[in-house]
């Protein structure tokens, strides 16, 4: 039961993805959170692909140096992070 309140995802289940295109293996991911993420070659892969929401999960997707790690909603989509930052032009 929720309180109403607009969590952003944070209440339900979240969808983990790296994006193997834009992954460098840099580690910092598999590195911080090994129970989440594991090596595949020299790229990273989720342990498991929807995960209970975790701080350390919006940290490594927020600290991702190259933005590949996502992580969403299982039940709306919506992204959970890595959080978009605009920059102005």
């Amino acid at each position: 039961m929720t309180d109403g309140k607009d969590t952003g995802g944070r209440n339900g289940r979240w969808r983990v993805r790296v994006d193997r295109r834009v992954c460098i293996g840099s580690g910092f991911c598999y590195g911080s959170a090994a129970s989440h993420f594991r090596p595949d070659g020299i790229k990273s892969r989720p342990v498991r692909p929807v995960a209970e929401p975790t701080e350390l999960l919006l940290l490594v997707a927020d600290g991702c140096p190259v933005g590949a790690i996502t992580l969403r909603d299982q039940l709306t989509g919506a992204l959970v992070a890595p959080v978009q930052e605009h920059a102005d032009d």
